[in-house]
C-alpha cells in the first residue's frame, strides 16, 4: 500500500491515512504520477468536520474492494479545503457547471495535465437516493477514459475554457455604487426575511453573519427601526435556538429546519469569530444585555475550548461523536433527574423546552423556547432567582459533559480564520475594557506575526505542531490586515499598523489584476490549471471584499490615493450583483457602505492610562460606529508621524484632546466628553 498521507499535518488528511487507498497529498509527486502512468486523478476534498464526508470514507475509502478499484485505474489525491482554498475554489466551480450544485465531500475526475471532465459530491457505496454508486462512477469514468478519451478532453477543455471566461469577464460600474444600490439590497433581504424566526425564508438555514452586519450598519445610517427589528428578532431566535450551545456557548454550522433547532453540530471557528462580532455590535446598538451574554459567552468557549497553548484557535469540532451525530450535545431526561436536584431538575425542564421524546431522534436538543421572563412566571419565581438557578444547571450539565467523549478536535491553526477571531477578540477588549481578552488577543496577535508571517511578510497558510506551511491566500491577507487594524486601535502600538501597512503592499504587488480587484493567490503561486478569483462572499468573507474595506479604512489613515482607488477598482467589479444578490455579497455591501458614507477619523492626542483619556475613549467605543477609524498619540505630533491623520496634531489647554475628522478636513477639537458627544453626533459617526 502507498497511502502517503501519514506525514501531514492536516487532522482531515490524517483521517484517511489508514484507507486502503493510495493517497497522495496535492502536490507534484502526484501530479507527475498521473502523467507518466496516463491514469486519470481522483480528486477527494473535504474537511474534517464534515459529516458526509465521513460517511463517504467509512461506506467507500475504507472499503477494500472500492479502494482496489481506485488505486488500480486511479491517481487518488486527498484534499483539505480549508488548507487548500484554491484547489477547492477551481474543481467546486467545476462541479457547479456539471451538476448544478456543490458541496462536500466533492468528487472530481481530473485529466492528468489537472484540467477536470467530471464529478460530484457525496456518492454513495450502493445505489441510493437517486443517485449512483460510487462503484459505477468508478467503472463509468474508467471505460470514458480508455474508449472515449476525445470526448474527456472536449468536456475537459471546454470546462476549463469556461472557468477561465468566468475569471476574466466580471465587470461593472464604479458610478453605481452609491446609497441606491445599499437600500435595493436591503429591499431584497425583506423580501426574503422570516419574520416569524429570523433568518431567511426556507430551510437549511445558516446564520450569514455579513449579510446581517450589513443590515445592521443600514439600520444606524438609516434610523431604519424595521431593518433593525430584523437583525435583533434574528439573532435572538438564534440564540434561543439549538444551533447555539446552550450550555457551553458557540453557534454550530447551520441548522436543518427554519426554526433553528436541530443543528449541523459541528462548531467552526469561522462561524463563531464573525458571530461574536455581530452581536456585540448589535448591543452596542440595542444595549439588550441578552445580545452581550451570547457575545462574551462566544469569546469565552473560544478561550476556554479552542485555543492552543501558543495562544492561536483551533480551526473546528466534529459534529459526530462515538460515530453519533450530536451525540456529545444531547440529553435525556432519566439522565437530567440524575444529575439535578430539585428545583434545578424541573427549571431545566421549564427553561430549556425538555420532554420525554425529545426533538431529535429521541433526545433533547436544549433549546430556550421562551423568554426568561415567562419561564419565571411559569415557575413562580423571580427573574433574578431563575438567573441564578439556570446558571447553576449550566455549569452542572457542563462538568457532566466533559466526562464524555468529545467530539473530534481539528486542531490546525489558519490564519485567516484566526486573525477574523483575533480581530472580534480586539474589538471585545476594548469595547468591554476586558483585561482577560486583552491579555488573550496579544498572545494571540504576536503568535501570528511571530510564525505565519515571514520577515518580508508574506504569510502561511497554516500551522500545526510546531510546523507553518504552504503560500498564504488573499484572505489570509485581507483578514490578518483587519485583525492587525483593531489591536492598533486596542493597544496603540506602533507596530501593529506598520505590519498592517506593509501586508498591505505585499498585496497590491502580488495580488493584484489588471482589470482591478485581486486574485486569491499571489504570482508566485504553484501553477494551477485556473489563477483563481474569487469574488463572492461565502461562510468567510471573500478575500476581494474584506480587502476592499482594508483599503479604504488605510486611506482614511494615510491620505494615500492607491489605496481607496484599489477599493473602488475592487468593489466596481460587483456593481451589477450588490443589489439584486446580497445574500452573496455580504462582505462586500459592508464595504461598499464604508465606500459610500465616508469613514469617520478620529485622531486623539493623550495618554491612553490616564483617566481623562480612558473616558473620551469610552465615549467613541460606547456606540456602534462601523465606518471609523481612531488613531491615538501620548504626546502632541509634529509632521512626521508614521500615521498621517496623527501629524500636526495637538493638545487643547494641555488636556487629551479629540478630533474628529473626513478626508483629513477635521472639526475643531475637542476635549471633555460632553464637547465629543456632540461633535460625534454632529459628523455622523
Amino acid at each position: 500500500m502507498m497511502n502517503k498521507l501519514q506525514n501531514e499535518t492536516s487532522p482531515y488528511l490524517l483521517q484517511h491515512k489508514d484507507n486502503p487507498v493510495d493517497w497522495y497529498p496535492w502536490g507534484d509527486e502526484a501530479l507527475s504520477l498521473a502523467k507518466t502512468q496516463d491514469k486519470p486523478i481522483l480528486l477527494s476534498v473535504g474537511y474534517s468536520a464534515c459529516h458526509w464526508c465521513h460517511v463517504m470514507a467509512h461506506e467507500s475509502f475504507e472499503h477494500t474492494e472500492t479502494a482496489n478499484i481506485m488505486n488500480e485505474w486511479f491517481i487518488n489525491i486527498k484534499v483539505d479545503r480549508e488548507e487548500r482554498p484554491d484547489v477547492d475554489s477551481i474543481y467546486m466551480e467545476a462541479v457547479q457547471a456539471m451538476t448544478g450544485r456543490g458541496g462536500w465531500p466533492m468528487t472530481v475526475f481530473l485529466l492528468p495535465d489537472g484540467r477536470p471532465f467530471y464529478g460530484g459530491t457525496y456518492f454513495p457505496l450502493e445505489r441510493r437516493y437517486g443517485m449512483p454508486s460510487f462503484r459505477d462512477v468508478l467503472l463509468g469514468v474508467h471505460d470514458a477514459y480508455l474508449n472515449r478519451r476525445d470526448e474527456v478532453n472536449r468536456v475537459a477543455g471546454n470546462l476549463t475554457e469556461s472557468m477561465n471566461r468566468a475569471v476574466l469577464g466580471i465587470g461593472g460600474d464604479a458610478d453605481a455604487l452609491n446609497a441606491e444600490i445599499l437600500a435595493q439590497a436591503i429591499k431584497s433581504l425583506m423580501r426574503d426575511y422570516d419574520p416569524t424566526y429570523g433568518g431567511f425564508s426556507g430551510a437549511p438555514k445558516f446564520p450569514q453573519p455579513m449579510v446581517w452586519e450589513f443590515a445592521l450598519r443600514y439600520a444606524v445610517h438609516s434610523d431604519d427601526k424595521s431593518v433593525l427589528d430584523m437583525v435583533t428578532n434574528t439573532l435572538t431566535q438564534m440564540a434561543r435556538g439549538g444551533i447555539y450551545d446552550q450550555i457551553g456557548g458557540g453557534f454550530a454550522r447551520y441548522s436543518v429546519d427554519a426554526l433553528w433547532l436541530v443543528p449541523h453540530f459541528e462548531k467552526m471557528l469561522y462561524d463563531n469569530a464573525q458571530l461574536s462580532r455581530l452581536y456585540l455590535h448589535t448591543w452596542q446598538v440595542t444595549k439588550d444585555p441578552y445580545l452581550l451574554q451570547i457575545a462574551t459567552e462566544i469569546h469565552d468557549y473560544l478561550l476556554r475550548e479552542m485555543t492552543s497553548s501558543e495562544g492561536g484557535f483551533y480551526s473546528a469540532t466534529d459534529a459526530d461523536s462515538e460515530g453519533e451525530e450530536g451525540k456529545f450535545f444531547v440529553w435525556d431526561i432519566p439522565e437530567l433527574r440524575d444529575l439535578l436536584p430539585d428545583p434545578l431538575y424541573d427549571t431545566a425542564i421549564e427553561v430549556f423546552g425538555v420532554t420525554k421524546g425529545g426533538n431529535f431522534e429521541g433526545h433533547n436538543i436544549l433549546t430556550l423556547p421562551n423568554p426568561l421572563d415567562v419561564s419565571a412566571e411559569r415557575l413562580g419565581i423571580s427573574i433574578d432567582e431563575l438567573t441564578e438557578r439556570v446558571a447553576h444547571i449550566k455549569d452542572k450539565l457542563y462538568a457532566a459533559r466533559l466526562q464524555r467523549i468529545p467530539p473530534g478536535l481539528d486542531d490546525k491553526i489558519l490564519t485567516g480564520w484566526n486573525a477574523m477571531a483575533l480581530a472580534s477578540l480586539a474589538e471585545a477588549a476594548r469595547i468591554l475594557n476586558r483585561a482577560d481578552y486583552h491579555q488573550a488577543t496579544l498572545r494571540c496577535a504576536n503568535f501570528l506575526a511571530e510564525n505565519l508571517m515571514t520577515d518580508d511578510y508574506r504569510l502561511y497558510r497554516t500551522h500545526k505542531a510546531g510546523v507553518s506551511k504552504l503560500n498564504g491566500y488573499l484572505e489570509d491577507y485581507a483578514n490578518l490586515i483587519d485583525a492587525f487594524l483593531e489591536v492598533y486601535q486596542l493597544t496603540f502600538d506602533q507596530k501593529w499598523f506598520d505590519h498592517a501597512i506593509r501586508l498591505t503592499e505585499r498585496v497590491l504587488a502580488h495580488f493584484s489584476t489588471s482589470e482591478g480587484g485581486f486574485f486569491d493567490v499571489s504570482d508566485d503561486h504553484e501553477a494551477l490549471v485556473v489563477r483563481p478569483r474569487s469574488v463572492q462572499d461565502n461562510a468567510v468573507p471573500c478575500g476581494n471584499n474584506m480587502m476592499a474595506k482594508q483599503l479604504l479604512r488605510l486611506y482614511a489613515y494615510t491620505g494615500e490615493a492607491k489605496y481607496q482607488d484599489s477599493a473602488v477598482r475592487a468593489l466596481r467589479l460587483l456593481t451589477n450583483a450588490l443589489g439584486q444578490y446580497p445574500h452573496g455579497f455580504g462582505e462586500a455591501l459592508n464595504s461598499a457602505d464604508m465606500l459610500v458614507r465616508g469613514i469617520d477619523e478620529i485622531a486623539i492626542i493623550g495618554d491612553p492610562k490616564a483617566d481623562a483619556t480612558k473616558h473620551l475613549l469610552a465615549e467613541i467605543y460606547a456606540q456602534y460606529r462601523p465606518n471609523a477609524i481612531i488613531a491615538l498619540s501620548p504626546v502632541a505630533v509634529g509632521d512626521e508621524h508614521q500615521i498621517p491623520l496623527l501629524r500636526g496634531r495637538g493638545l487643547k489647554g494641555e488636556m487629551p484632546t479629540v478630533y474628529v475628522c473626513r478626508e483629513m478636513t477635521c472639526k475643531l477639537p475637542v476635549n471633555t466628553v460632553d464637547e465629543l458627544q456632540k461633535v460625534l453626533i454632529s459628523s455622523g459617526a
